[in-house]
């Protein structure tokens, strides 16, 4: 088991480089805060690197990971090194798994430019809750962002992740239909069939755009008795889910 005392130690500007798209993109690894992100991630496919914890949450630490794996580190270093305002005092240290084959796509989710990472981490956590394992993300925000990691609640490694650009997946969707939500004008989501649906969920402020939502197979719309607008992008998604593929 590590001790990092200093605050001057290299670990802790690379740890903190993390936060950042450029230091994820060079250690090709992201982290994750708290002890239930941290083990449902460790009991997925993807692999922990390191596991740092505060004195106090030792004991804790401990039943997630070996003492080889684990790096204590005081009060101080901790609110350094991790993203968020409160420190859990256990955070993790993943590797990001190799990208997949868009090839290998099955039903599932496409979020297409989805900019809030807070609303791409709970379509994704509404996507492995509900059985939609394959998650295409067409441009949008970072997926290793410490805060879709956190909205996610781990369960990044329970779907299937795909990256690719509206152009790949037309060419390798294969049977598989794309069903776009939209505000109005769509059919209910309980008709789609499940076994070839890919929802499509658009941009928060604008929606899918306009030559993308054209070759969509078919448009969906949730009906609001309340007579509201319109539903948060993640709402509105994970309402959509539910109705698919909770069948």
């Amino acid at each position: 088991m590590k001790t990092i005392t200093s605050l001057a130690n290299p670990d802790i500007k690379y740890i903190t480089s993390l936060h950042t798209p450029k230091g994820r993109a060079e250690h090709n690894q992201f982290i994750a805060e708290g002890i239930r992100i941290c083990q449902t991630l460790i009991d997925s496919p993807i692999k922990l690197a390191r596991l740092y914890t505060t004195h106090a949450m030792l004991t804790q630490a401990q039943e997630l990971a070996p003492d080889e794996r684990i790096t204590t580190v005081s009060e101080k270093i901790m609110e350094k090194i991790s993203p968020s305002v409160s420190p859990s005092g256990i955070m993790g240290v993943f590797t990001i798994p190799k990208p997949l084959e868009i090839a290998d796509i099955g039903s599932g989710l496409v979020l297409a430019q989805i900019s809030d990472p807070g609303n791409m981490g709970s379509l994704i956590r509404s996507a492995a809750a509900l059985g939609a394992r394959s998650v295409i993300l067409i441009e949008g925000a970072d997926i290793w962002n410490p805060k879709v990691v956190q909205a996610s609640a781990g369960t990044l490694g329970a779907v299937k992740i795909f990256r690719a650009s509206w152009e790949e997946l037309l060419a390798n969707k294969g049977d598989l239909k794309l069903h776009a939500l939209v505000v109005e004008g769509g059919i209910a989501p309980e008709k789609i069939d499940r076994k070839k649906c890919l929802l499509v969920v658009g941009n928060e402020a604008h929606g899918i755009k306009h030559e993308w939502l054209a070759t969509c197979d078919e448009e969906v719309t949730l009906s609001m008795p309340g007579k509201i607008e319109s539903l948060n992008a993640a709402v509105a998604g994970s309402i959509a889910l539910y109705m698919v593929f909770a069948r």
